[in-house]
Parts: C-alpha cells; sequence; structure tokens
C-alpha cells in the first residue's frame, strides 16, 4: 500500500468543466468574439495552467483543430490563429475574476471520489492535491467540496513551477516525509503523466476527466482506470 496519493483536481476527482466553459465563453465574449463552446471542446484547452489554457482557448475560437492544441504556442505560434501575447492577457483578466466568483456553481465531485479518499484516509494513507489551477481556488474547492479530506492541497502560484515540472509533487511529499517510491500520483491529462515521470512516481491515468483513454495511450498511460471504484485495490493493494 502506499504512503502518500497525489490527485489532480480538474478532471481527476473535481468535474469543473461546466464551470470553467461558462466562464471561458463569458470571457471570449467580453472581447467581441465567438462564445458559444461547448464543454467537449473548452475541456481540450485546460489543465496547462492558467496561460496555457487561454492561449489554447483563444486558439480554439480562431478555427484551430482539436488535435493541434496541444502544440499551441511551442511549434504552432500564436498568429496563425489569429490572437496576440496581449490577447492572452486580456482574455485572462476577464476569466480569472470571472471563474474565482462562479468556481463552485456547478463544480462537483465525480461519483465515488469522496469514497475513495475516506477509505484511504481510514488506512492512514497520506492524500495531497497538486494542480496548475490558481492556488486561491484550489484551495477553495478542497476545503469546501472535500473537507478533511485531503492533507495538503497545492495549485499554481508565483513561487513554484506549474506542472509538468515536479515541484509541486516533489514539495508535497518532502512535507509528508514519503519518497517517491511510497506514493503515487492519479490524473486526466497528458500533463499528469509528464509531472509523475519527472517526480519519479508512477501515474494512474483516468479516462472519465478531460482527455479520452485513446489520448492518454498515445501520451504514454501506462495503467488507465475508467471509475474511481477500481482506484481502491491499485491503491490500497
Amino acid at each position: 500500500m502506499y504512503k502518500a496519493v497525489i490527485f489532480d483536481m480538474d478532471g481527476t476527482i473535481l468535474n469543473t468543466i461546466s464551470d470553467l466553459t461558462a466562464a471561458s465563453n463569458y470571457a471570449l465574449e467580453q472581447m467581441g468574439r465567438r462564445h458559444d463552446f461547448t464543454e467537449e471542446k473548452i475541456k481540450l484547452c485546460f489543465g496547462c495552467g492558467i496561460d496555457a489554457d487561454m492561449e489554447k482557448v483563444l486558439a480554439l475560437e480562431g478555427g484551430c483543430p482539436e488535435e493541434e492544441l496541444e502544440y499551441i504556442g511551442s511549434s504552432i505560434p500564436f498568429s496563425r490563429y489569429h490572437f496576440s501575447e496581449k490577447d492572452v492577457e486580456t482574455l485572462k483578466s476577464f476569466f480569472v475574476p470571472r471563474y474565482a466568483a462562479h468556481c463552485r456553481e456547478k463544480t462537483a465531485p465525480y461519483k465515488g471520489i469522496p469514497e475513495v479518499l475516506s477509505a484511504l484516509r481510514s488506512h492512514g494513507v497520506l492524500t495531497a492535491v497538486a494542480s496548475n489551477k490558481d492556488d486561491r481556488d484550489v484551495q477553495v474547492l478542497a476545503e469546501s467540496l472535500f473537507p478533511r479530506l485531503f492533507d495538503k492541497a497545492m495549485g499554481n502560484h508565483k513561487e513554484i513551477r506549474r506542472k509538468p515540472a515536479p515541484d509541486m509533487v516533489l514539495e508535497i511529499l518532502e512535507d509528508f516525509h514519503v519518497p517517491p517510491a511510497e506514493a503515487v500520483y492519479n490524473g486526466d491529462s497528458e500533463v499528469d503523466i509528464e509531472t509523475a515521470k519527472n517526480a519519479g512516481l508512477p501515474c494512474i491515468s483516468v479516462s472519465w476527466g478531460f482527455r479520452t483513454r485513446p489520448f492518454l495511450l498515445s501520451h504514454g498511460a501506462r495503467v488507465i482506470v475508467s471509475s474511481p471504484r477500481e482506484l481502491i485495490p491499485l491503491l490500497m493493494g
């Protein structure tokens, strides 16, 4: 049995996509851009940290095909989809306060996740969240929707590199006094797979979140579960 289990937040323990979609469409509307994107489209844009997420939302609005979204800002320039760094900052300035004010309207834990967390804690396993979501939002959601179920929650802030850098995961393990060999990471995206690899942890990917099973497999996922109940034997066996 692992001594510590670390979870991603969006798409792994919390279904946040309705509130993320509403805030994204609101921000796009304030900029006079198309603002009728579905949850299925918007979920492809989130998971890499606020700046990268906003870049992908703008690329999507500019006509970027789904299969190219992960390359926006790296091998694909912003100009191909008609936006600039200034546009990213403007979109973020509308999105951040809107989401912070409405991040709990439709967001809820995935069915079965609270029971998984309760089982882990009843067996003395330390639990944590490591998310690229803004740290203020992470604290609000962890405390309000998972009271007393996490020993530590960390989100993105200026003093630490965002995932897939291993910093958050390693800081959590240092606080727990648990070596990477005795911990495991759970997430729903390619960023989570890379984060676990960089931190020296095994990764359990989940298929109920923001990425599909084929996408996860194509990005190196080795273990994928399709329901929270499948986590128990893997985490506590």
